[in-house]
């Protein structure tokens, strides 16, 4: 199939995957309303076309934690992207490394640190949960440390996975999922070939690695539910912060209170995330959660966004609503199923090309110039038109 967009990946990734695999990645949890809202909130956020401007000097890159980027963007942790290609998390890491942005490892990767790190040219990102073991926390903490890792994704927003109803029809958990899985797989010749005997070994690799012996994915689902801490506070940052001597971003924030609570621990950055619409149905979108929250804490620390984003113009769309940079999570995600290294690296390519427009037709050469401004604020619009209105009203009456 001809493929021109992140949509495009999407449609090629359903086509070559397992549906256990395709549905635990495209699904979100309960009725996935704020799955939905995730994107359509963003789509509808009117740029403000600027024309007659010199764009001859655009210029995409921006930097941060000391980190030079080539584009405001870095590819999300996603939990078991191993099993989306052959070793999945290696050719993820190999693409966003040639585009010149980070790229993020999952705690419950299927590669482990060790595998992913030395194939990039530039530090890797790692993402930590908070398990019930906190000698694993340490450990893997400590390993993410001597890889080289320079910037740690904190999730809060986990502390019991969510309930996704797609998960139990397609699979990937409740009855019999092992016997439906491994039937999938016989029907999906290319996947079973190249990832399910060649992409082997099949576990999380970060937790064999420091239990030193496999643990399987047959029931991932109930692994989380039994490792993951609902006890989770501030508190459990505090030892972590001490640790952790590198950049610390807080993941899972949509409420601006939470982000100056983040400021006021230390954080460097926070990640306004609602975790992709796969935890708690029913919360705001990020697109409508992230102008308050910059509107509060935009100078104090550095934010970062996720949730929604499936093109370059929603990038654009994000800066402009306060974020100083995004995170892609499922949209990469269909791009490495449909083709690996090669599709993640073309996904990115049409990125920055639909940056590129966006940017040009909205008269903004750098990132840094991207502002509310290059949004359309119907409020405002609305407001400008009465008072127009009003003042052509008194107009005639003065003339009479």
């Amino acid at each position: 199939m001809i493929i021109s967009s992140a949509n495009d990946y999407r449609e090629a990734a359903r086509r070559r995957l397992p549906p256990f695999l395709f549905h635990y990645i495209d699904g979100g949890a309960y009725a996935e309303q704020t799955l939905s809202r995730n994107v359509q909130d963003l789509s509808q956020v009117a740029l403000h076309q600027r024309v007659l401007n010199d764009m001859s000097q655009l210029d995409l890159s921006t930097e941060i934690f000391g980190e030079k980027l080539s584009l405001p963007l870095a590819l999300s942790p996603v939990g078991l992207t191993g099993m989306y290609a052959r070793r999945g998390e290696v050719q993820a890491a190999k693409a966003a490394d040639k585009k010149g942005i980070p790229f993020t490892l999952s705690t419950v990767s299927v590669c482990p640190i060790e595998e992913v790190a030395p194939v990039m040219h530039r530090p890797m990102w790692f993402q930590l949960y908070v398990l019930r073991d906190r000698g694993f926390m340490k450990s893997v903490l400590e390993r993410a440390k001597a890889a080289g890792c320079s910037t740690l994704i904190f999730t809060v927003d986990m502390p019991v996975p969510g309930a996704r109803y797609r998960d139990a029809h397609s699979g990937m958990s409740g009855p019999y999922a092992n016997l439906r899985r491994y039937a999938q797989a016989v029907v999906h010749p290319h996947w079973a070939f190249n990832v399910g005997l060649l992409g082997r070994p099949h576990d999380l690799g970060n937790v064999s690695k420091y239990l030193g012996k496999p643990i399987p994915l047959e029931d991932y689902i109930g692994w989380l539910g039994k490792n993951f801490d609902p006890s989770i506070s501030w508190k459990d940052l505090e030892w972590i912060r001490d640790f952790w001597d590198g950049p610390m971003v807080i993941k899972g924030i949509l409420d601006p209170e939470d982000a100056k609570d983040a400021v006021r621990f230390g954080a460097d950055g926070i990640l306004v995330s609602n975790h992709g619409g796969r935890q708690l149905d029913g919360v705001m979108s990020t697109a409508k959660a992230l102008p308050y929250i910059a509107d509060t804490v935009k100078d104090e620390i550095k934010i970062l966004v996720d949730s929604g984003i499936r093109n370059g113009l929603d990038i654009v769309r994000m800066i402009a609503l306060g974020a100083d940079m995004c995170l892609i999570g499922r949209a990469f995600i269909y791009a490495l199923g449909a083709q690996g290294e090669k599709g993640v690296t073309n996904l990115l390519n049409l990125i920055e090309s639909e940056m590129r427009v966006a940017m040009t037709l909205t008269g903004n050469n750098t990132i840094k110039d991207i502002t509310r401004d290059a949004v359309v604020d119907y409020d405002k619009l609305s407001s400008d038109a009465k008072a127009a209105m009003e003042r052509r009203a008194a107009q005639v009456a003065q003339d009479k």
